[in-house]
């Protein structure tokens, strides 16, 4: 069973920064790519980062590109490091996994590329 597990969610105030992990474990397949999406309430689920499996693409929302920066730690792990952080950041947090190679970066922005996914943990910016 292939598990993604995220962690590090929690409460900063504007401006400050936080660290997410995504552990991968129990894989059976070549991980292609990873990412992290959120979803606020209310709202439709929104891409925010992606990384190759060579760790040498990266793929950035508008919305985060100069604030926040996703990588790669081996196989089993990736960061999505937030800083500089807003109020609208307040979302779940998603890590997700794709096993398959996509023609184009515009595939690894959505969410129907990724075949596994965590549960979730949750970021809170107060102002």
């Amino acid at each position: 069973q292939v598990r993604l597990v995220e962690s590090g969610g929690g409460l900063v105030q504007a401006g400050g920064s936080l660290r997410l992990s995504c552990a991968v474990s129990g894989r059976t397949f070549t991980t292609h790519a990873t990412a992290w999406f959120r979803q606020a309430p209310g709202k439709e689920r929104e891409f925010v980062a992606a990384i190759r499996r060579s760790g040498g693409n990266t793929y950035y929302s508008d919305s985060v590109k100069d604030r926040f920066t996703i990588s790669r730690e081996g196989e089993s792990t990736v960061y999505l490091q937030m800083n500089a952080m807003k109020p609208e950041d307040t979302a779940v947090y998603y890590c997700a996994a794709s096993g398959r190679l996509y023609p184009h970066e515009n595939y690894y922005r959505a969410s129907r590329t990724y075949d596994y996914w965590g549960q979730g943990t949750q970021v809170t910016v107060s102002s």
